[in-house]
């Protein structure tokens, strides 16, 4: 390691971590390259303590802290560039908001940069070439994640973890630890390989080396004994129900006039083919009819009287109107074919920006505004409430809710099916749909049920119980996908983050164990 450009500041502290940053984009979807967190994580783990020795003499004794800022902070920004700068796609829908998109490019990954920063410059000091360090920094890690899933409105996109979505047999641990603890875990094998830059014995290196193949194996059997065992437990279920997902396709588009949305549902009942006879739940997806409010479609109510049978039920994004609050929801209706609202669910994460202006007061008064149509912000729904259809039992998803695994800790033990309705249109040709569908992949392992995915200019998709995509359609495709589902009662999840706080104070008690005992 030492090579002469290991001595230059600049090359540490810019170069060398915004190549991390631009490198891990290729952990995520849509390239699932997830080996290279075997190398960014232990990379960085060393150039901590680097850092550490040389800011008191090379790097001209600049203060340790302000350079370890420098370092995390730029991998943070690259990190997040590299990953999420779809969305300033969504600003680029409103010319009027074109000014935003340098600020939202170099404001939000720096701000969420600070996720990588606050841990990295906390548990430095104390980073030696000890496995107790490995700990202490896998640990650091994760509690930042799991702190930005939280804090504000939350923004859990691209944990760690999601780096193996591909790998079906692995995640089924998820049931059983939970998102949070599954992270931890996999950011401590990740940093593993750390320990190559120790001075140990071979032996031991060795050792650490293959602990890791051990994991994945002991993973992958228990994934694939899970997976086997479900295929019997799916044969003995008796209570089904016949779900068609539509997938339109349809442009980004609001200030519809009658005549586009006379033809928007003309496409949408054409490509539902529904069958008279058979009981169906037609799934369309969020952004179907966009901008409009569920009164303002009540005009058309006689082609679905005249498509749709007494046997059919339709599912579908829509705005509703609240009198008293004098204000619109972002809602998920379940309509019969007379279009009476038989279930109704209004989202309860709003995007900021996308569907509420934070400070709307304020902001507001310098001529910005939510990117979706209209100028007001949708009220917040209040409460999570399932959405129930004879023997169906719900948990509605709209869009962006599905990142969040709260929705499936605080869901209905009863809870049957989940379905995830979405308008994938704001992400343009990006990344960003392929990052979101594996969301979905995670919630339907989490909660042992089946999740049905609608969504427009994104993936449609029926994931069973496990994960395993059965059926779906891809960003460009338009068409229908049916199934009968069967429905999982009594589905198993793991409830709460219990296992990840019980590792973390673990995590915690053996680095302080080995520190006092100057192990």
């Amino acid at each position: 390691m030492n090579v002469n450009f290991f001595n230059n500041r600049i090359f540490i502290l810019y170069i060398f971590p915004s190549s991390l940053g631009i490198l891990s984009v290729f952990s995520f979807q849509p390239f699932n390259f997830s080996i290279v967190n075997f190398f960014i994580l232990p990379s960085i783990f060393y150039l901590i303590i680097f850092i550490k020795k040389k800011s008191k003499s090379l790097y001209r004794k600049k203060p340790f802290k302000k350079n370890l800022f420098i370092f995390s902070t730029v991998f943070g920004f690259t990190f997040y560039f590299s990953g999420v700068h779809w969305i300033t796609n969504s600003l680029t829908f409103d010319e009027t908001l074109n000014f935003l998109i340098p600020f939202g490019l170099i404001l939000i990954p720096l701000f969420l940069s600070l996720f990588f920063s606050i841990p990295i410059i906390l548990c430095g000091p104390y980073l030696n070439f000890n496995f107790s360090s490995i700990l202490l920094f896998s640990g650091s890690f994760a509690f930042s994640d799991y702190l930005r899933s939280k804090i504000l409105t939350g923004f859990p996109w691209n944990l760690w973890a999601y780096s193996f979505s591909w790998a079906t047999e692995i995640l089924q641990i998820l049931n059983l630890l939970g998102l949070f603890a599954f992270n931890l875990i996999l950011i401590t094998l990740f940093s593993l390989p750390a320990i190559l830059f120790f001075k140990v014995n071979i032996s031991k290196k060795i050792v650490s080396l293959v602990s890791i193949l051990l994991f994945f194996f002991i993973f992958y059997i228990y994934g694939n004994f899970t997976l086997n065992q479900n295929e019997k437990k799916l044969e003995t279920e008796t209570d089904k129900f016949n779900i068609k997902v539509i997938s339109p396709n349809f442009e980004l588009k609001y200030g519809l006039t009658d005549k586009e949305i006379e033809r928007r549902l003309d496409q949408l009942i054409r490509i539902s083919q529904p069958s008279q006879n058979t009981k169906t739940l037609f799934v369309w997806p969020e952004g179907a009819i966009s901008g409009k409010s569920y009164i303002q479609i009540l005009k058309f109510k006689k082609k679905f009287s005249e498509n749709f049978s007494q046997n059919h039920y339709i599912l579908f994004g829509i705005n509703t109107f609240d009198k008293k609050k004098n204000g619109y929801y972002n809602s998920m209706i379940i309509i019969n074919n007379n279009m009476d609202i038989l279930q109704e669910y209004k989202k309860q994460k709003l995007v900021p920006f996308g569907e509420f202006l934070p400070f709307e007061k304020l902001l507001s008064k310098i001529g910005l505004k939510k990117i979706t149509e209209g100028y007001g912000s949708f009220l917040k729904g209040a409460e999570s409430k399932n959405l129930k259809l004879d023997a169906l039992n719900i948990l509605p998803l709209i869009c962006y809710e599905v990142i969040f695994t709260s929705f499936i800790q605080k869901s209905n033990h009863d809870t049957n099916l989940i379905i995830n309705i979405s308008e994938d249109g704001w992400f343009g040709k990006s990344i960003g749909p392929d990052q979101h569908f594996a969301k979905a992949i995670f919630r339907a392992i989490e909660h042992n049920t089946f999740l049905i995915r609608s969504a427009n200019k994104g993936t449609s998709a029926i994931i069973n119980n496990r994960g395993q995509v059965i059926k779906k359609l891809g960003d460009k495709e338009i068409g229908n996908i049916e199934l009968v589902v069967p429905l999982i009662e009594g589905s198993s999840r793991n409830k709460n983050d219990l296992i990840f706080y019980i590792l973390l104070i673990t995590y915690v008690f053996i680095f302080n164990f080995y520190r006092k005992n100057n192990v």
